[in-house]
């Protein structure tokens, strides 16, 4: 079937999988994209992901068996999902119907499943394919629980969003989940060879001359992605031909690539998963004392278009719950580097924020007192309320006095060491101990206070000597 279009809406894209892909004999509609008109045809055109469509490898063997089932493509932009897809509806004797989530919704999704049952009914199956699924929301992924459920159509949704979080686990459970990678810099330049030399679906025709640091230089700024490099090339051969005034054998230099590319353009999405990647290896370089990777991070973070006060929040945390203690200073810079931004602002604050984030690395570790609030926080939880006991509350009042309101309370400025033998905690908790100081910095002077307090009290408890008693205090 061909793709339909009415006054009102788009209908999903069908194409009957009897029925190849064009051959290049026949011609290539060279109005279409380059990225678009280069997409591999067959699995042994294909290049990357080998962990999938390698030889024996798992999704391969599907594909050739005619054995998929419904399957989550998983990946960065670019990476061949869609061609994958494509690819198997070419191999596989079913109807392939392509849905855009962006632009479809649950009428749509319907009238499809509709049309899949009814071919099933005479024994044809229906491969369904939904670009950026995770762009539907719970109830149009669930109109096609049923059907996949009762193999009425095999789904193929391609996602660049973690599908543990966008799609619903009743589908997930369902369907096989495939991770695809970033292409490396030596497929990128694969692709490029085979794009400039290709007649007929390609630029080959342009005689195109480009040296091979030229071409790394577009592999390098598609960040793995392969339809940017198709897109960069396809510019960049444009441009070279207008600068060279010829119309075969124009050069593509690196000047040439610079105009084509503008800005390079970062994969990032500030809500989605890449979000949590960047910021995870910034905090966990910091962590470990790399302050080259945390410099990295920070980098790409902020040019990505990151809001640097988010950073500058994390760094925060950092301080308190790698550093703490060990070094006390490292809040206060981390503090001054989030007012440094929104005081200066962007983006003359990104070098306060590689400040904070180069101190933070360098400076002594401990994570003694988050273990600490996390022992609190659990014992909190998990022991029962007990009452302040008595000797530690205030008794304004005469009432208080008489019940016992601070009696036996010992002022420890009034002690020769400034320290009491007197129990703090509630009677369930006594003796409990939650801080425990590394050796650390500052940490290390801290353990050896502790150790001395300790001492002190322990000579208080022998001697039994008190304090005034100051119940106000």
């Amino acid at each position: 079937m061909s793709s339909v279009a009415t006054a009102d809406r788009d209908v999903p894209c069908r194409m009957s999988l009897f029925q190849s892909f064009p051959s290049a004999s026949s011609g290539e509609d060279r109005t279409r994209p380059l990225a678009d008109r280069m997409r591999p045809r067959t699995l042994d055109e294909f290049i990357g992901q080998e962990h999938l469509v390698g030889p024996a490898k798992p999704l391969r063997i599907q594909i050739e068996r005619d054995d998929t089932g419904s399957l989550i493509f998983w990946g960065p932009p670019g990476t061949g999902k869609t061609t994958l897809a494509k690819i198997i509806a070419n191999m596989t004797k079913a109807e392939f119907i392509e849905f855009s989530a962006v632009l479809s919704g649950i009428k749509e999704i319907k009238q499809v499943m509709i049309d899949a049952e009814r071919a099933r009914q005479y024994g044809t199956r229906t491969i369904v394919f939904v670009d950026e699924i995770h762009r539907f929301n719970k109830a149009q992924q669930d109109a096609f629980l049923p059907h996949v459920e009762k193999g009425s159509i095999r789904l193929i949704g391609a996602t660049t969003e973690n599908p543990s979080f966008e799609i619903i686990s009743a589908l997930l459970s369902r369907s096989r989940v495939y991770v695809l990678k970033p292409l490396t810099e030596q497929q990128i330049l694969v692709l490029l060879q085979r794009a400039l030399s290709d007649d007929l679906r390609g630029l080959g025709e342009m005689k195109l001359a480009a040296s091979d640091e030229v071409l790394k230089k577009i592999a390098t700024y598609s960040n793995g992605d392969a339809r940017t490099a198709y897109n960069i090339v396809e510019v960049a051969a444009r441009l070279a031909k207008q600068r060279d005034g010829k119309e075969v054998g124009a050069e593509i230099t690196a000047e040439v690539v610079q105009d084509a590319v503008q800005k390079r353009v970062l994969i990032y999405d500030k809500s989605g998963e890449e979000h949590y990647n960047l910021i995870s290896a910034l905090h966990k370089s910091v962590r470990n004392s790399d302050p080259d990777a945390a410099l990295y991070w920070l980098g790409r973070m902020l040019e990505a278009g990151e809001d640097p006060l988010y950073i500058a929040r994390r760094l925060v945390r950092m301080a308190v719950e790698d550093i703490g203690l060990a070094d006390p200073q490292a809040l206060s810079l981390s503090i001054a580097a989030r007012d440094a931004v929104d005081f200066i602002g962007m983006p003359e604050g990104n070098l306060a924020l590689a400040q904070a984030a180069v101190y933070l690395s360098v400076a002594p570790k401990s994570n003694a007192l988050y273990l600490a609030y996390s022992d609190v926080q659990q014992d909190v939880e998990r022991t029962s309320a007990e009452p302040v006991p008595l000797h530690i509350r205030n008794a304004p009042t005469g009432l208080m006095k008489g019940l016992g309101y601070g009696s036996g309370y010992q002022y420890a400025h009034d002690l020769q060491d400034k320290v009491a033998d007197m129990q703090c905690l509630p009677d369930n908790l006594r003796d409990r101990e939650y801080y425990r100081p590394t050796n650390e910095g500052t940490e290390k002077r801290i353990r050896e206070r502790l150790e001395d307090l300790k001492r002190r009290r322990k000579l208080q408890s022998q001697s039994g000597s008190t304090g005034l008693k100051k119940e106000s205090q």
